[in-house]
């Protein structure tokens, strides 16, 4: 098999097709994130419902990625990638025409499924055709496009909101994506090592199972759920305590803080490169602790160290984010997409309920209760890591046992 090495053209080509791909997914998906106040408003919603915008878009997302991916294993990778993308940009500009909350929804639920297509087969088209050695950085470029596509939509809708309305700023979201979705069309190369497969249902849900039989894949998955759904939580509601007292920030401005998630191109990236050298078990559990770390200081009422610390957590969120989904890549032997859209599932499913959840815990308890429940979260979190880790060393064990005899 041919694979594709670093530092080559056609990996730098294959890269950038994947930043675009990941730009668009995420600008659609969380554009409407700083636009909730203005869902609260406008349709006179609380904010646990303005919080379906987005929780019902990630809901049908989890759903739609476990059918794409198996999908995938018969149709091929980029074929369904493209039509994805285009679809998703399309129905994003159809949003912005939405005359009420329940339109929006609507509109926002067939995005979820439009979209579904892109993030369940990327992980499984970059392990197929990028040589081991290579991935780490690869996935870590991936998910660098997925941090800058979520700070642009966050921010450019938030801003545009603010001046023009919350229609005029979907809609701008939903063009840009089009430009995105021909740049992945024409930069990605089709798929050289990938073997499409009859389509099965008996063998593709006897294949779901044995992903599900393997405890080192269940902790990521969970440990996927447990981290987005602390992200979306503590950024979905941080827009509703700045714009009230003591803050009373602008909307602009509010918007400006979503800046901060730019952190992740960064994090994502130096976290593959410490992959490479120091293994996923230190590097996961360094991330773990960041993260955590993060979400305390934004108890602190100063601005300031309220702001350090989204920063911290947005570090290592994202770090932690690239570290699982790369793992689980590697740890499924057969039925890679499968078994990233099974990651995914979980990761999106995450972000619908800690999104939503958080919303009871700002309702009831205000933004203590928010970074309760993340930090509960956390904590699971590190016991997933502990389970992962003995796992692993007793199968280092074994097969040093059986290389002994």
């Amino acid at each position: 098999m041919s694979y594709i090495q670093q530092g080559t053209p056609l990996f730098r080509k294959t890269s950038f097709a994947f930043f675009a791909a990941g730009f668009n997914t995420f600008a659609i998906l969380y554009c409407v994130q700083p636009l909730m106040p203005e869902f609260s408003k406008e349709f006179s919603i609380n904010p646990t419902t303005a919080s379906l915008s987005l929780s019902i878009t990630t809901m049908v997302l989890a759903i739609s990625m476990l059918i794409f991916g198996s999908l995938s294993e018969v149709w091929g990778r980029k074929p369904i990638m493209v039509s994805s993308m285009l679809a998703a940009s399309v129905f994003c500009i159809l949003t912005a025409f939405s005359p009420n909350f329940h339109f929006l929804l609507v509109f926002r639920t067939i995005e979820g499924i439009s979209l579904a297509g892109l993030p369940s087969i990327a992980m499984a088209y970059l392990g197929e055709e990028i040589e081991s050695k290579s991935l780490g950085t690869a996935m870590g470029l991936y998910i660098c496009g997925n941090s800058i596509g979520a700070v642009f939509g966050r921010v450019f809708s938030g801003m545009l909101s603010d001046y023009f309305g919350w229609h005029i700023a979907i809609g701008g979201i939903g063009i840009i994506s089009l430009a995105a979705t021909l740049i992945f069309w024409k930069c990605l190369p089709p798929s050289r090592n990938f073997k499409a497969r009859q389509l099965k249902i008996g063998k593709l849900g006897k294949s779901l199972i044995d992903h599900l039989k393997d405890p080192v894949l269940i902790c990521l998955f969970v440990m996927g759920f447990l981290l987005l759904g602390s992200n979306v939580a503590l950024f979905n509601y941080i827009a509703y305590a700045l714009l009230e007292r003591p803050y009373s920030l602008s909307q602009t401005f509010v918007s400006w803080i979503f800046l901060i998630m730019i952190i992740g191109m960064f994090s994502s990236v130096w976290t593959g490169k410490l992959v490479d050298r120091h293994g996923k078990q230190k590097i996961l559990f360094i991330s773990l602790l960041i993260t955590l770390t993060g979400v305390c200081l934004t108890l602190d009422t100063h601005l300031f160290i309220k702001i350090l610390g989204l920063g911290l957590f947005t570090f290592g969120f994202f770090g932690g984010h690239s570290i699982a989904s790369s793992w689980v890549g590697q740890r499924a032997l057969q039925n890679k997409a499968q078994a990233s859209s099974l990651y995914l599932f979980l990761y999106y499913t995450g972000s619908s309920v800690g999104g939503t959840l958080g919303g009871v815990f700002w309702s009831t308890y205000g933004w203590g209760g928010v970074i309760s429940m993340n930090v509960g979260f956390l904590m699971i979190g590190f016991m997933l890591w502990a389970c992962v880790s003995k796992i692993v060393l007793n199968s280092k064990k074994v097969t040093k046992v059986v290389e002994f005899d």
